[in-house]
């Protein structure tokens, strides 16, 4: 799993939405990325990075990973906690796709290895927290990711200028809510905008 000491704390500068939820636009290019919406763990002048919450990983189960990562062995599986039964495991985002991310709330930090990014969520990507879930001592709420969605300075925005993205606040059911395929469009009605509305042209007041 990837250090992401280097990515350093959150900016706390207005101009940067570290902390928000990404919304995919229909006019959207990328395929990857359509109808996605994306927690940005960091965003300041040197980039962005964030996580794609509502792709899940098609048949990966998180109790099978962790036998496969030996962070439990297989006759131990039957035993996991229930938190360990309803974690997630989502397609984070292109980028770095067989590393692991655990998007998680904030009851939880290792020192040197876990990210803060708001008062309630942080990021760790080291198996220490994993092995913490599975002894039943990790974090209330987390979803782990393989990948994560990467911007070079200046492309985010460039991106959102161009009518790529919308941006609202995050919240505990955009993050870890259960019903991914309904994320999307409960992001955009967080912003008053009904989905059926949206044209997938650009437009430019």
């Amino acid at each position: 799993m990837i250090d992401i000491s280097r990515l350093g704390p959150p900016e706390g500068d207005p101009d940067f939405l570290d902390g928000q939820m990404l919304i995919a636009m229909p006019a959207m290019r990328d395929e990857q990325f359509a109808r996605t919406l994306i927690y940005l763990c960091a965003h300041s002048a040197e980039g962005a990075m964030g996580i794609v919450v509502n792709q899940p990983a098609s048949h990966i189960d998180f109790a099978e990973l962790l036998v496969q990562l030996d962070v439990v062995p297989a006759s131990d599986r039957i035993l996991l906690p229930k938190r360990a039964e309803g974690i997630k495991v989502l397609r984070g985002g292109p980028v770095e796709t067989g590393r692991g991310f655990v998007l998680h709330s904030a009851d939880y930090f290792i020192e040197n290895s876990t990210l803060p990014i708001d008062d309630d969520i942080c990021l760790t990507a080291t198996l220490d927290i994993l092995k913490a879930i599975a002894g039943g001592h990790g974090p209330k709420s987390a979803v782990l990711a393989l990948g994560y969605a990467g911007w070079a300075p200046g492309q985010l925005e460039m991106e959102i200028q161009a009518n790529g993205w919308l941006h609202c606040a995050a919240d505990f059911d955009l993050v870890f809510g259960g019903g991914t395929d309904a994320k999307y469009d409960l992001a955009l009605r967080k912003l008053g905008i009904d989905p059926g509305m949206l044209s997938s042209e650009a437009g430019h007041a």
